[in-house]
């Protein structure tokens, strides 16, 4: 919203300088975001006076002027017909940029150098004659600014407006604001159209057949009326704020609209068929050509305004072509309406158009300033471009919208905005911006909203109008009353953020994409017809067509991150990401949302350097950043399963792997298939794993347990084992875990508990391995808790273990064969 002083001082005497108004207004809530003086643009055009005249070699139609401009004299091409010796006229010097965008510079016509631009009032903006130089009065000094020499200074100030303040849209809306902030009053315009002849009711008619989308509608009819341009104050006006005039009667709509805030429309009574106005919806698909020219297409639920026979506007937001206001026209219709916000927001956003009034209409408008802003511009038309006005105004208002009563607490108010205001001072404050208020207790008042402010519905925006009258900076700083305990996270937050920690720590980069996803995901994934994971929730307002759905999986995520890194040759990445993904129920039914943690690695395993080639990433690499994830979240029995082919979706069959802790299936990892890459258009191999959150929490231990340092040394023995290349190798470890083996000698602890560790050594398949069979060998760790362990006991410990492993496997030895 831009405000201009000269155009601001019409209604409130300014007793401060712009900068100190400034930041009233803006600790008042309404941001001044950019100060200038609207004639800044003048400061190098200055006052010259024409020494000589001659004519141009080279041109019949041009002259060559040597002008004064005080501190010496230049020479200028001119082709005005009015330059004399002797004349002053304002001299455009290289630099300066005109209003037109048009830059001075120091140039040569044809072959004679001009040192800038004698310039007509038009050229400058100051005036519309453009048929030869500017006359300057003869007692100005030569070289003088134009601006300081015509007095001319304007200040303008471009206001930022929060949504809820549409009162604050017009000059009188800020002028309300800069009378208040300096105690004076505000000077409302006189608004007295003459008497009129005829009826307006005979002369016209309105009829709203959407009275919720249109609550009220009024008309006001002129007949014998002169098209052609402003008078020069009214151009002023608009030239001030950055409008560009038009002609007299358009202008004056424009006029009124920055004056009062109320958005108006004139058409040409002559092109609205039975001279009558019907508002109502557009019917799907209806087509209307706008004042832009362009024909649009419409949508049931958008207002039009029509006449007897076609649509002639859309409704709060743009006139139609063939009603427009033309240089022939000589009777008038002015609109004045009230629209519902909603509506014309929706209207506007679907069509692509913002205008004045739609900015202004989406945000609500005076329902009661309807009458008083078309007797305005009625009033203005007739002394602008002549006519009679048609008695009477055609008000239709179907249903009735406006402000209601508020009970106010000042005792609430205090407590809410911490600060000590009594009940006259907020009474005080609220009259000054147009409130009525009624006192109804000691501590209660009953406040009715002026009808401009239909931001204010309820006691907390009573409060903060006090507060922002009173002032933000007075409100003393005062630190939050807070204990010094802090709260707990919730041992969700704490495991999410704990895997960030360890993931960053195994090198891994967070990735944080957004949860909306291309609907295909699912197809690109391979899920089968009855994966839940299809079950996506639609957006209903998507921000592109590629994120329409919430995403059912961090999968489809990773693989976009991978992509644009790697069309930046980027190849070797590790990346990772926790978050919720969204399974959609039947019905109206929320959404499950697990947490979810993923981990995606392709390239090379490290770095290469002169110290190691490049290697490539693997399935254990992954499978060994999962094993170090889990330990850290203290994590002891988990352990990995071959997943089932059929149930390899998106990863590769044969290199997938079930992550379970006892019987609970908690994840994945494996090698992205193939298939899936290319459906992404990646190329190369990937590797990824997926945790369930809300299945791993109750799994990891909420008291930290400790032991002693082992005081005695540990025995390691190693064993192999020729067994059916089916059997993995997790299970040998777990019959090794589970064995039961009782070999006790003079002490009270089994053999197998003295059974520290298992690993797992090496895994063969080959010469001397009969086909269908492989060498598994696994390292055991022995060690006592209360002794030394003797080499005899161990071998017991041992050998019994072997054969039970022999026994449940059906495997031999080595030295068997």
């Amino acid at each position: 919203m831009k405000v201009s002083f000269s155009w601001l001082a019409d209604y409130v005497d300014i007793g401060m300088p712009a900068s100190e108004l400034a930041d009233a207004l803006t600790m008042a809530g309404l941001e001044v975001e950019a100060v200038w003086d609207r004639y800044d643009y003048l400061r190098t055009v200055k006052v010259g006076r024409i020494s000589r005249v001659a004519p141009h070699p080279n041109a019949d139609r041009l002259r060559l002027c040597e002008v004064d401009i005080g501190d010496r004299r230049v020479q200028v091409v001119c082709g005005a017909p009015n330059a004399a010796e002797g004349m002053l006229s304002p001299l455009a010097l290289p630099g300066t940029e005109l209003p037109g965008g048009a830059r001075m510079e120091k140039s040569v016509i044809r072959g004679e150098t001009s040192e800038g631009m004698l310039c007509s009032g038009g050229e400058l903006m100051l005036g519309t004659d453009r048929s030869g130089l500017m006359v300057l009065e003869p007692g100005l000094t030569p070289g003088a600014p134009i601006a300081d020499a015509l007095n001319l200074s304007d200040i303008v100030f471009e206001i930022g407006l929060t949504p809820n303040r549409p009162d604050c849209l017009s000059i009188i809306g800020i002028a309300r604001e800069a009378a208040a902030i300096q105690g004076t009053n505000l000077r409302q315009p006189e608004i007295a159209p003459p008497q009129g002849e005829g009826d307006a009711r005979k002369a016209t008619s309105v009829t709203i057949h959407a009275p919720d989308h249109c609550p009220r509608y009024a008309a006001r009819s002129i007949e014998g009326i002169r098209i052609g341009p402003s008078p020069d104050w009214l151009r002023d006006r608009l030239l001030s704020i950055g409008l560009k005039p038009i002609n007299n009667v358009v202008d004056v709509t424009n006029f009124v609209m920055m004056e009062m805030g109320q958005p108006l429309h004139a058409f040409d009574l002559d092109f609205l068929a039975g001279d009558r106005i019907i508002v109502r919806l557009a019917h799907a698909g209806e087509r209307f050509t706008t004042l832009d020219e362009k024909e649009r297409t419409l949508d049931e639920g958008m207002l039009m305004i029509c006449d007897a026979e076609k649509p002639v506007a859309v409704g709060g937001v743009m006139g139609g072509l063939d009603s427009e206001i033309q240089d022939s026209t000589t009777r008038v219709l002015i609109e004045s309406a009230c629209f519902d916000p909603v509506s014309i927001r929706k209207t506007a956003k679907k069509l692509g158009l913002a205008t004045d009034a739609s900015h202004r209409f989406e945000r609500g408008v005076d329902p009661e300033g309807t009458l008083r802003a078309i007797d305005r511009a009625a009033q203005l038309m007739l002394e602008v471009a002549g006519g009679t006005l048609i008695q009477g105004v055609v008000d239709e208002r179907p249903k009735r919208v406006g402000p209601e009563r508020i009970d106010l607490s000042v005792a609430a108010a205090q407590r809410l905005l911490g600060i000590d205001l009594d009940r006259e001072t907020v009474t005080d404050l609220l009259r000054s911006i147009g409130f009525s208020v009624d006192p109804v207790d000691a501590d209660g008042l009953s406040v009715m909203p002026p009808s401009f402010r239909v931001d204010v519905t309820r006691p907390q925006d009573l409060m903060e109008e006090a507060a922002r009258l009173y002032g933000y900076n007075r409100i003393p700083i005062t630190s939050p009353l807070m204990p010094a305990e802090a709260k707990v996270p919730s041992a969700s937050l704490q495991l999410r953020n704990r895997i960030r920690d360890l993931m960053t720590g195994f090198g891994f980069t967070e990735a944080v994409n957004y949860s909306f996803i291309q609907p295909d995901a699912p197809d690109r994934l391979r899920l089968p017809e009855a994966d839940p994971r299809r079950n996506a929730v639609a957006i209903l307002n998507p921000l592109t067509e590629d994120q329409s759905v919430m995403r059912t999986a961090l999968l489809p995520g990773l693989l976009s991150n991978m992509g644009w890194n790697l069309a930046r040759q980027v190849r070797d990445l590790k990346l990772f990401e926790v978050g919720k993904v969204f399974i959609g129920k039947k019905g109206d039914d929320l959404p499950d949302e697990p947490q979810m943690a993923a981990g995606l690695w392709t390239g090379n395993r490290t770095a290469p350097t002169w110290l190691a080639k490049e290697t490539p990433c693997d399935f254990y690499d992954i499978k060994g950043v999962v094993e170090g994830l889990l330990t850290g979240l203290r994590i002891r029995d988990a352990r990995f399963t071959r997943l089932p082919d059929d149930d390899c979706f998106y990863t590769r069959p044969g290199h997938t792997a079930r992550i379970l802790v006892g019987d609970a299936g908690i994840g994945l990892v494996g090698e992205v298939h193939p298939e899936t890459l290319r459906r992404f258009d990646l190329k190369g191999t990937a590797f990824y794993f997926e945790l369930n959150l809300d299945r791993l929490l109750p799994l990891v231990p909420e008291v930290r347990q400790t032991a002693d340092i082992p005081r005695y040394p540990a025995v390691d023995r190693d064993i192999t084992l020729i067994i059916d290349k089916a059997t993995e190798a997790a299970a040998v470890r777990d019959a090794i875990w589970g064995s039961g083996i009782d070999s006790s000698i003079d002490s009270g602890i089994s053999g197998v508990d003295l059974i520290e560790a298992i690993a797992f050594l090496d895994a063969y398949e080959g010469k001397n391995i009969p086909s269908g069979y492989r060498s598994l060998s696994f390292r055991i760790t022995y060690r006592s808790p209360e002794e030394t362990l003797e080499d005899e006991r161990v071998s017991v410990v041992h050998k019994a273990i072997a054969d039970h492993l022999l026994q449940t496997f059906k495997a031999t030895l080595p030295t068997d064969r």
